[in-house]
């Protein structure tokens, strides 16, 4: 066993220079927990309270002087409801030659939206087109409305027009008929395969696992490119996940993630909000979050009633909503505490009971009885253009008319003008709903805004719910990561332990082996965050965790470190062979080829599993993928290594806490150690 020892703990260390490859800079402490897990602030969002004049609340139409940021809580929590997760652009193209890679995307913006430059129907293609320029197997899923043209409702007739718009051939195919002949075909087969409307099946709305299980056979990455059905769980974009090795962004869920983005973002100003639409009670905490992002809100539509009655002006009360009371009163009060503008309609055009086709303006407070209003009027939409023509930034959601109208809005035609004008001159314009960006459209030549048609996921969002189908997808980081803020030194070698767990290996390590910086990459966010609290309280310079999918994130995280990869340790993965998700995420090709290629020359790799089937997988796996690499290390004395070649002694000297408990009941461990050779770095 000395001799594994000696060899082990006796690796050259080489010079480092202190060039550090452009790492970027973050202004932090040591201790900064840089994009570290969704839900907890990292020290990076520390920000500190500013504090708050209180200002009367004008209700005049004029706009407000530039107010003090709000870099409070909410800060912290706009930054929180959108983790970084891994892409397709910044995913490894080499990593998608051969395999089979399944696509959610939303076929209904195919089916009925012009292919514009930059639309999301564009973005979809780009991302198909993308895989299977790169070599990719593609399979294609989605669900279609049966409300669509009835004659793209058949799977066949639906693949002719996905093979028209890609100038690909889409093959349809039911689902579990043939699909592994298919795959397993030809490898030079370019053809992409289209499985049936997801919308039939009740286990698809029911997040079935085996539902799931079934749709993911074969596929090796998840590409999600369906961001507006993120607010909902479905088989299809939260269970899959749990059955492919790499689960990922494309091109348009990464851009509706930016377009979520730049609403919370308040990087212009002054910043307003046109509100429409009914149902203020159930926007109430999106509304509240809004106050503390916008400079102002122009109420209109339904909405506008329930904030004019807790301000105690009159109005009809068939057009409050009682449910709405209270909501209205605390955003006041929000708004009031912010000195955040509120903007009321001063009239509208109202339509006779018994005369519909007559029309009248009313002042905003003195409808007659019997005149039902179904649009802004002439005086309000004239001080709204004031209002906005001197804004830097605007987020419009919700339809300008009323419920109870039918007609088209011929205020929010005047308005949608306008803001196209205004975002040719250096505002930023964000529209939000199916009414108002169809409007929008209409008045522009080409898109000059960001368009979000569905609605729901923005309010979804802004009241702080869980994105699901975002949160599904494997976490990624910045390939650069600001290392100098992790360690004390990064010319030290690095030492990276897969799959963590409570960190206690790495922390013991990190005591004796002072010489080297230790990475533990876990994907239990809740272990992690325990881990760094304890680096954080040790003082500790020398070790740090992340939580990921080691699987899909370790080329991106560990490719920037300025020193050496010497060491991987992969130790007991989950070993229930009854659930094939532990089975299939346990190693995979993308880990084995990212840790052959970044591992330094002599470096090497320790696996380790109390469960031989395990041992053994991963053994294959380094041997199949590792490019010819990696070669075992055998003990000369035959007394230290199992006659089948597994190590009989941990070669650190330093057990992890359940090696040791299994030792401690006298089970055997299988124990691995891989060199890379310096002729094949």
């Amino acid at each position: 066993m000395s001799r594994v020892l000696d060899f082990f703990l006796g690796y050259s260390l080489p010079r480092i220079s202190d060039c550090h490859n452009g790492c970027t800079k973050f202004q932090d402490s040591p201790q900064i927990r840089s994009c570290l897990s969704y839900g907890k602030p990292s020290a990076v969002q520390n920000w500190k309270r500013v504090p708050f004049s209180p200002q009367a609340l004008n209700l005049e139409l004029a706009v407000h002087a530039d107010l003090h940021s709000f870099p409070d809580e909410a800060e912290a929590r706009g930054s929180d409801m959108l983790p970084h997760v891994q892409t397709l652009r910044n995913f490894p193209a080499e990593e998608l030659m051969g395999k089979v890679v399944m696509v959610r995307l939303d076929l209904t913006i195919l089916l009925r939206e012009q292919k514009k430059q930059q639309s999301p129907a564009a973005r979809v293609i780009s991302t198909i087109k993308y895989l299977h320029k790169a070599g990719a197997k593609l399979i294609l899923i989605s669900s279609w409305s049966l409300r669509a043209d009835s004659k793209l409702l058949k799977l066949e007739r639906v693949a002719e027009f996905l093979s028209s718009e890609l100038e690909l051939k889409v093959i349809p195919l039911e689902l579990g008929s043939g699909l592994e002949q298919s795959l397993m075909e030809d490898g030079h087969n370019s053809d992409i395969l289209l499985l049936e409307n997801l919308s039939q099946f009740k286990q698809e709305q029911a997040n079935c696992s085996e539902f799931a299980q079934r749709l993911s056979s074969w596929v090796d990455i998840f590409v999600n490119d369906a961001f507006f059905q993120s607010h909902k769980i479905l088989a299809s974009n939260v269970g899959i996940t749990s059955f492919c090795y790499a689960s990922i962004a494309g091109f348009n869920f990464e851009e509706g993630m930016s377009q979520l983005k730049k609403i919370i973002k308040m990087n212009k100003r002054p910043y307003y909000a046109i509100i429409g639409g009914a149902n203020l009670a159930g926007k109430a905490a999106a509304l509240q979050f809004l106050a503390s992002r916008c400079d102002g809100f122009i109420f209109v539509g339904d909405a506008a009633f329930q904030i004019m009655h807790a301000f105690g002006l009159p109005v009809p009360m068939e057009l409050v909503e009682q449910e709405s009371l209270e909501a209205a009163d605390m955003l006041i009060e929000a708004a009031e505490a912010r000195g955040v503008n509120i903007v009321l309609p001063k009239d509208f055009w109202c339509v006779n009971d018994h005369y519909p086709l007559q029309m009248k303006t009313f002042p905003a407070n003195h409808i007659i009885d019997g005149w039902k209003p179904v649009d802004v009027g002439p005086n309000t939409l004239e001080e709204m253009i004031s209002v906005l023509s001197r804004c830097k930034k605007i987020l419009w959601i919700g339809a300008v008319k009323f419920i109870s109208s039918n007609q088209e809005s011929a205020g929010a035609s005047k308005l949608a003008a306008m803001l196209y004008n205004l975002s040719q001159k250096n505002c930023d314009l964000i529209v939000v709903g199916k009414q108002a960006c169809e409007t929008f459209v209409g008045k522009s030549s080409y898109v000059t805004a960001d368009l979000i048609e569905n609605a729901s996921i923005v309010w979804e969002f802004l009241k702080g719910r869980k994105l699901h189908g975002l949160l599904a997808l494997d976490r990624a980081y910045p390939f650069e990561l600001n290392w100098d803020a992790i360690y004390a030194n990064t010319t030290l070698p690095l030492v990276v332990d897969v799959g963590s767990g409570n960190g206690l290996f790495l922390f013991r390590m990190a005591k004796t082996r002072k010489d080297w910086n230790f990475l533990g990459m876990e994907m239990n966010e809740k272990l992690v965050s325990r881990c760094l609290d304890h680096v954080s309280q040790s003082s500790m310079t020398n070790g740090y965790f992340i939580a990921t999918n080691a699987t899909s994130t370790f080329r991106s995280i560990v490719s920037s470190y300025p020193g050496d990869l010497v060491l991987v340790s992969i130790q007991c993965p989950n070993p229930d062979f009854n659930k094939k998700e532990y089975r299939w995420r346990m190693v995979q090709r993308s880990l084995v080829e990212a840790i052959a290629d970044l591992l330094a020359s002599d470096g090497k790799v320790f696996l380790q599993s109390d469960v031989k089937g395990v041992a053994v997988r991963m053994k294959e796996e380094f041997m199949k993928y590792g490019k010819g690499k990696l070669t075992v290390v055998h003990d000369l004395e035959d007394s230290t290594s199992h006659q089948d070649g597994w190590l009989k002694e941990n070669p650190f000297g330093i057990r992890s806490d359940w090696e040791q408990h299994v030792i401690d009941r006298g089970s055997p461990m299988y124990r691995l150690l891989l060199l890379k050779s310096s002729s094949s770095g």
